[in-house]
């Protein structure tokens, strides 16, 4: 009984004339239907036209009572649809009195209420275009009425809509608790359309996964133009994945993508996508000549028509893409259907058409059942709506995918088929091939035999004829070599010096060092005239050498030389073979060039040996703290790329060493003082691979 009386109170109201609408006797304690108390009777409308005018201007303007602009459902819309609502509330009780205004969901809404002061603010500015800052609209769209008790308030609500299709128009009144459950009712309804479009969504993307391991068993751009449908519908579904009503989920940031892309995607998919797939998925350019041109030719102009459509959104005209897809879809309706009969006259002789039959087919036809099954008194423009009135084409859209999926992997299949009996044959021809070759290659055996026998014994002379000119080549040259080896270790100069020293010891009266010095000097003579003969002599034999020779010029420059010798332990000395006189000339170059150093009283040469176990290389450094090679053909004033006859004539017989031998050794030869060393001098590196 309490509820009834709340209820009977509630709408026992009065209304002026054209000042608008009071609600008598109005409170917060009222209980009214949980659908809320319909406002239509009692609100004044004004026609605004356009967004022309201001709050201050409607104060001025007449308001009548008007139903025929709110409407329970979606409505067309030509243009921009601006109305301004009046609502009176006066309470007459003991109680302040709280509610909420909810008029649905539109473009652009603003709630102005009375100041303090008698004049009129802006509360709450909202709207699909506009409030893109969240996702929770709930609170944006109930506008507060508040009276308190004994006292009357008029409040303002202007709506304008430009998008061609209008939502639902019916104000109502809520308590807070009335709203509440409105709010529960309403999202559990579009929860279930939630997870309707995410079941389309997840079965568009068994489909692209299909068409994704097509493309990678056989890359054809069917499955690309297919992929690009399949991605269309996907994010055309995704936008519009709301677990509350007209809540902008991922995409709140740009609005118009999520309620104005529909032209263009319809555009995208049904169109571009659907006439290039079909062209090259039934090879309509080898098959079929003229029905290439027209697929290609109503791809562009479907193209065209969609960057027209993205063009008038852009613009804000919002009705022209709903009425230029209207016009093209049945515009295209009886061409495209003609072509579809004469593409079924030739399915016989081409499985894939049986396919792309069933996919057009299912998904025109569903979509003409939904615009005359649509219920919503929107006019042509039903057509592009995927998701409401009708699941028609929601069913249109799964089987036209489901077909044209089964279509590819059958076309996947074909071509397995047709590379399967190519390499069938190609195997066959294969087979006869091999066995002419063999025939051949009998033939072929017998004259390559005796070509052959010809050949080797030819090539046997002609090698045997080279070897034999090398080595009376490398004979004579190194023949010359040596000669001139002998030449240069047994030079004039050094004995006549040595002699002299010989001499001064005996007038010296120095028999002991003359006999020493007499007795190296023959060992010298004599082991000079042995090595001259050998191409290699072992390393302990070349040491004693070099030690007798340094031992020699250390008492001929009265000690004022120091030399050292340094062998590394793990040398093998007694096996390991060096080539004979390739060290003494540089040597003999240090001695000569090392003493001459005004810098230092005594002069130094360090004659080290070093093993290399990595690169089996012995490696010989030679080095003084002369005045070093550029200073020493300074003052004898010769040529800059002058080098004595000594290291010219180890250089050529290294080189000769390593094309008789295959051995690879290496000489270095570097100046301290160019080198930026601490000190002047000369080092000679030679690196001698182990035989």
């Amino acid at each position: 009984m309490t509820r009834l009386f709340l209820t009977l109170l509630l709408f026992c109201s009065t209304f002026t004339t054209n000042a608008g609408t009071t609600l008598e006797d109005y409170s917060a304690g009222y209980n009214a239907p949980r659908q809320g108390l319909d406002l239509r009777p009692h609100l004044g409308v004004l026609r605004a036209g356009s967004d022309r005018y201001t709050i201050q201007e409607v104060l001025q303007l007449p308001f009548h009572i008007d139903t025929s602009v709110f409407h329970a459902g979606r409505t067309l819309n030509n243009g921009v649809n601006s109305l301004w609502l009046k609502l009176t509330v006066r309470n007459n009780t003991a109680n302040d009195s709280s509610a909420v205004l909810f008029a649905g969901w539109h473009d652009y809404m603003y709630w102005y209420e009375p100041g303090s002061n008698g004049q009129y603010r802006l509360h709450t500015q909202t709207g699909l275009m506009t409030d893109n800052a969240g996702v929770e609209r709930w609170d944006h769209y109930a506008f507060p009425v508040e009276v308190p008790a004994g006292q009357t308030k008029t409040y303002y609500l202007h709506i304008s809509n430009s998008y061609y299709r209008e939502n639902a128009l019916q104000p109502l009144l809520f308590n807070q608790f009335e709203y509440y459950d409105f709010r529960h009712v309403t999202s559990n309804y579009y929860k279930q359309e939630a997870l309707i479009i995410q079941i389309i969504i997840g079965m568009l993307l068994v489909f692209l996964s299909i068409t994704v391991i097509n493309y990678t068993q056989l890359p054809d751009r069917s499955s690309l133009y297919f992929a690009g449908y399949i991605l269309g519908l996907i994010v055309y579904f995704a936008l519009r994945l709301d677990a509350k009503p007209y809540q902008l989920s991922f995409s709140h940031h740009w609005p118009k993508l999520k309620y104005y892309w529909d032209i263009p995607a319809l555009f995208f998919c049904f169109y571009v996508m659907y006439f290039m797939f079909g062209n090259v998925f039934l090879s309509l350019r080898e098959r079929y000549p003229l029905m290439e041109k027209i697929f290609r030719w109503s791809a562009w102009v479907s193209s065209v028509l969609m960057l027209l459509s993205v063009y008038c959104i852009y613009r804000a005209w919002y009705d022209i893409p709903g009425k230029m897809y209207t016009y093209f879809y049945f515009g295209t309706l009886a061409p495209l259907g003609a072509g579809l009969v004469a593409l079924a006259q030739r399915s016989r002789h081409h499985p894939l058409i049986r396919f792309f039959l069933f996919g057009s087919i299912a998904i025109y036809v569903l979509s003409f059942c939904a615009f005359v099954f649509n219920r919503e008194p929107v006019g042509l423009t039903a057509i592009p709506e995927l998701v409401t009135p009708s699941g028609m084409l929601v069913v249109g859209v799964l089987l036209q995918a489901l077909f044209f999926a089964a279509g590819l992997s059958y076309r996947n299949k074909l071509v397995h088929q047709e590379k399967t009996k190519t390499q069938e044959l190609l195997i066959k021809q294969l087979n006869k091939n091999k066995e002419l070759q063999r025939k051949l290659n009998e033939q072929l055996e017998e004259l390559v035999k005796e070509q052959t026998t010809e050949i080797l014994r030819k090539k046997q002379e002609l090698e045997e004829q080279r070897k034999l000119q090398l080595e009376i080549e490398y004979g004579k040259k190194l023949s010359e070599i040596e000669l001139k080896a002998i030449r240069a270790q047994i030079n004039p100069h050094f004995i006549f010096n040595c002699l002299n020293s010989i001499q001064l010891f005996v007038m010296q009266r120095d028999y002991e060092y003359a006999q020493k010095y007499l007795s190296d000097f023959s060992y010298l003579i004599r082991k000079t005239l042995d090595f001259s003969r050998r191409n290699f002599i072992s390393l302990s034999d070349e040491i004693t050498y070099l030690n007798t020779y340094l031992g020699l010029e250390k008492m001929r420059f009265e000690h004022k030389m120091e030399y050292e010798i340094v062998v590394d332990p793990t040398i093998p000395t007694g096996e390991l073979e060096v080539p004979a006189m390739l060290l003494q000339p540089y040597v003999e170059n240090a001695v000569k060039h090392g003493m001459n150093n005004e810098a230092h009283t005594t002069g130094k040469l360090t004659i080290r040996f070093n093993q290399d176990d990595e690169e089996e290389m012995l490696e010989c450094v030679i080095e003084d703290n002369g005045i070093g090679i550029e200073r020493s053909k300074a003052l004898r004033q010769l040529p800059p790329h002058h080098q004595s006859s000594g290291m010219e004539i180890s250089l050529n017989r290294a080189e000769l060493l390593n094309k008789m031998y295959n051995t690879e050794i290496q000489i270095e030869i570097i100046d301290k003082t160019l080198s930026q060393y601490p000190e002047s001098g000369t080092i000679v590196r030679i690196l001698i691979p182990q035989l």
